[in-house]
């Protein structure tokens, strides 16, 4: 089993670097996954990530208390551990363990501190069961220990836990508190048992002995008396040991009759060992006249086998010098041949014949006693001169055959895309050349693995400028066949006017662009990483996945039988394979490969630029592209793919993001205008905006486009407080218009995308606080002596008793009538005025009907309140009831 992140001591380390100050204790650290539970609707449509967290268990001693807490530490853009999130174990109530997850390794803590209850916990998943039983076990022992008290466990059985606990806890850690603190001390189970010592006589069993020397005593007067007792029976006791004996006498006679029959036996032995005597003596004689006839064999044998050394002897010195010979035709071919096509083959039976001869002078092969003769030595150094001379005469030839290869290629213009025609990069010739040549470079490597380092130099810098043509005059071309109108970029502003055909153009043909660029060079790049890697003999596992874009044809760079053994990788370097060159290797490729491709990129770069300029939203549809690609890159020799698709994404992204900064700037541009009412320009503008990015999200492009709804709609909100504030009178009409056109024009897209929809709910609240406040302002202008009237009467009742507020300076029973008078006669024509000034400064109609519903409801509420303070401090007095004014209020 694997070793659990429990028992890691870096991580331990790591974490207690993370608090270090804090005085506190790490009990246990142990990596989990964070993720989160999706929101109502629209779930389907969010994407939860599983973050990477480490949950660590600390405590602190203050005082005589000991304190618990349950820290969340995440990793920084370095890799360094850095704190989240701090909870007090003290207010843990529940533990749950997710039933959706099947594993049973996903559980929920939840703490009754929290502000939001109404937010879903973050759920935190381990990679077994054990390591998950190991942390909650931790969290209820410590709740007990310290807390003394557990919380809620929902989902798992604690008798099952309990179990689990016996059979995997082998030591167990007690707390003791001493003057400088907690201690842990560690102690077996064997040593938590107390052993009872039990006393060697039990209080029955020493009854029962003094019971027994109880018989002996009774009835003994003196010493003398017992003695004489003693002796009678010592007597008795030899008297019928000599009748036991007496009794005996058969059973000796039965044994002399049996030591008889044994002395008869023993003298018929003694006559057989005489006779076997004498036949011993006349085989004596007989073997020594045998000895005489094998001494004579034993010569004859020696003299045979001297004979048969020799001949070996011969034999090998012949088969020596065998080895030592030169074949004319292999040393001519060696320093002197062609590397013409029709004359590889010659080349490569000289090689082979070369490796072959090396290795039979080495001590593997040879052996040891022929490696020190002065023939195998000399030998032995004409051969390394051989490989010298044709390993240089070889790596000559190589360099400059690449070189006439691409020159050849470069200097035909057909072969490159041209105006009115997109030419798909073809390699298929130039590999078909090159793999001629690839049993060569096995063979190189054998005789001498330094010389590669020059020659994949000297192709990677021949092939770097074919690349770098093809994609530049490939992405010139592409842009230039491109027809797409340009779409605004003032997305945001209020001088573009109301329409918006100028952004509704259709720019599709840019994003096509960019995937064209893509399927075209992304498999090409890699194709040619996998055939360097294979041609230069390099020593790394599968370069491309089976089923791979490699093996798809997509470039149309390999053959159909382009997965035989034309480079003969397993022919030569079988055993050479080990794992220790296998990363010495990968990082020389990494590094021969930035050379083969290095500059490719300012043309992916260029497309790009282009594609912004043309429309920045567009740069959605690129990410999530590029994100396709990059997901697929899985093989160590597309590294430099990898690099170049990771780039793009950044660029994409930061194009994007350069975009959102200008739209910000145009909203912020609103904020200067002296006076504004009505609806701002760009709420309307920002939900067009939304539904094309919508249109736009491909893969995993949701989380970039989120990230832009965040930063466009706070930068929104702000704005639209700052221009409120610029005129106070009007600051609560002008909110609650642009709020509501806000909800209503994103209310479709709200019930399907969680970012809008939280904004949704963010304007919503805002909605109601203005319409109260400017609602409230509206009533108190009209009834404002009916009112402070009434909060008169609360302000004094906290005082005094109802009885005598009648009495208080002008809250007399007059006071009151004269009120009602002034505020009450003619409300229908008050309430009108209330109407007419709600109408007064609304731009947007269709709001009206509600407000003033709000209105009445809001003024019904007022005057019920005041209603029932008069009933309860002037009861003889009569008012006009809540009903009548109801009425009142529906009737208008």
């Amino acid at each position: 089993m694997a070793k659990s992140s429990a028992d890691d001591e870096e991580l331990r380390r790591a974490c207690e670097a993370a608090i270090e100050g804090t005085k506190q204790q790490i009990v246990m650290s142990i990596r989990v996954a964070k993720s989160h539970g999706v929101w109502g609707k629209t779930a389907k449509l969010g994407r939860q990530m599983a973050k990477p967290r480490v949950l660590a268990i600390s405590m602190k001693q203050k005082g005589q208390r000991t304190k618990a807490f349950l820290r969340v530490l995440k990793y920084s853009n370095g890799g360094v551990l850095e704190p989240a999130k701090i909870y007090k174990l003290k207010h843990l109530s529940k533990v749950e363990v997710i039933t959706n997850d099947p594993s049973g390794c996903t559980f929920t803590l939840g703490f009754d501190n929290l502000r939001s209850q109404s937010v879903a916990p973050p759920q935190w998943t381990m990679r077994n069961i054990d390591d998950r039983n190991r942390l909650l076990m931790c969290i209820l022992n410590m709740c007990k220990d310290v807390l003394g008290r557990l919380p809620k466990v929902v989902g798992v059985d604690v008798v099952e836990m309990a179990l689990w606990a016996k059979e995997n806890t082998s030591t167990v850690t007690t707390q003791k508190n001493v003057q400088d603190g907690p201690v842990a001390a560690t102690v077996t189970e064997s040593d938590l048992k107390v052993t009872v010592e039990r006393e060697l006589v039990s209080q029955a069993e020493e009854e029962d002995m003094e019971a027994l020397l109880g018989t002996y005593v009774m009835g003994i007067g003196e010493a003398e008396a017992f003695s004489e007792r003693l002796k009678r029976e010592l007597q008795a006791l030899e008297a019928a040991n000599v009748h036991a004996i007496l009794e005996t006498e058969p059973l000796i006679d039965e044994v002399l009759q049996g030591l008889e029959a044994a002395t008869h036996c023993v003298e018929d032995m003694d006559e057989w060992l005489g006779i076997f005597n004498v036949k011993l003596r006349h085989m004596r004689e007989d073997i020594e006249s045998v000895e005489i006839v094998l001494e004579i064999e034993t010569r004859n044998n020696k003299l045979e086998m001297q004979s048969v050394n020799n001949k070996a002897l011969i034999e090998e010195l012949d088969r020596l010098l065998e080895r030592l010979r030169v074949p004319s035709e292999y040393a001519a071919c060696l320093t002197g041949g062609s590397f013409d096509e029709a004359r590889m083959l010659q080349n490569i039976e000289a090689c082979e014949w070369l490796t072959g001869a090396l290795q039979g002078l080495e001590v593997p092969k040879l052996d040891p006693i022929y490696a020190n003769l002065r023939a195998v030595k000399e030998k032995r150094a004409e051969l390394e001169k051989l490989k010298t001379t044709f390993v240089k005469r070889a790596s000559e030839f190589l360099r400059n055959y690449f070189s006439s290869l691409v020159d050849f290629m470069i200097s035909d213009k057909s072969y490159f895309s041209q105006r009115g025609q997109l030419k798909r990069p073809d390699h298929a010739d130039l590999r078909y050349k090159c793999r001629t040549y690839a049993r060569l470079l096995q063979h190189l490597k054998s005789l001498d693995k330094s010389c590669l380092g020059p020659l994949r130099k000297a192709y990677c810098s021949s092939l770097n400028l074919l690349l770098r043509r093809e994609a530049r005059e490939f992405a010139n071309e592409l842009r230039a066949s491109t027809k797409a109108s340009k779409s605004s970029t003032f997305w945001l502003e209020a001088s573009t006017g109301s329409g918006q055909s100028a952004n509704t153009a259709d720019t599709s043909s840019v994003s096509d662009a960019y995937a064209k660029m893509l399927t075209i060079f992304i498999p090409l790049l890699v194709d040619e990483s996998s055939f360097f890697a294979h041609f230069m003999c390099f020593e790394v596992p599968a370069l491309v996945p089976p089923g791979g874009v490699a093996n798809g044809n997509k470039s149309g760079s390999y053959d159909d039988d382009a997965n035989d053994d034309d480079l003969g990788i397993m022919d030569i370097d079988d055993n050479d394979s080990k794992g220790g060159k296998n990363s010495a290797d990968l990082a020389a490729l990494n590094e021969s490969l930035q050379d083969l491709l290095n500059g490719i990129q300012e043309d992916f770069y260029a497309v790009v630029d282009w594609a912004y300029k043309i429309d920045p939203l567009r740069c959605i549809s690129m990410h999530g592209i590029t994100e396709r690609y990059l997901s697929g890159q899985k093989a160590d020799a597309a590294g430099f793919v990898r690099l170049l698709l990771g780039d793009l994404e950044s660029r994409i992204s930061m194009q994007f993001a350069r975009f959102v900064d200008e739209a910000c700037h145009q909203i912020e541009r609103n904020e200067r205008n002296v006076r504004q009412m009505g609806v701002l320009s760009y709420i309307p503008r920002f939900a067009t905006l939304a539904t094309r990015m919508e249109q736009y999200i491909q893969g995993q492009s949701r989380d970039l486009v989120d990230q832009a709804y965040t930063k466009f709609v706070s930068i929104m909100f702000v704005t639209l407080e700052k221009i409120a504030q610029t005129d106070p009178k009007y600051a609560d009409i002008f909110l609650l218009e642009n709020y509501a056109a806000f909800q209503n024009s994103l209310y479709d897209l709200a019930n399907v995308v969680p970012t809008l929809a939280k904004f949704y709910h963010q304007a919503s609240e805002a909605y109601e606080q203005a319409c109260t406040r400017h609602i409230s302002m509206i009533i108190y202008y009209q009834f404002e002596r009916l009112f402070q009237y009434a909060r008169k009467i609360e302000d004094l009742m906290y005082t005094i008793t109802p009885e005598e507020i009648p009495f208080q300076l002008g809250l007399s029973k007059m006071d009151l009538r004269k009120m009602l008078k002034s505020s009450l006669s003619g409300v229908d024509k008050s309430i009108a005025a209330m109407y007419k000034k709600l109408q007064k400064n609304l731009t947007s109609e269709e709001l009206l009907p509600s407000l003033w519903d709000k209105c009445k409801k809001e003024f019904l509420d007022k005057y019920d309140s005041f209603a029932q303070l008069v009933a309860k401090i002037y009861p003889s007095e009569n008012i006009p009831s809540v009903v009548e004014m109801r009425d009142l209020l529906a009737s208008m």
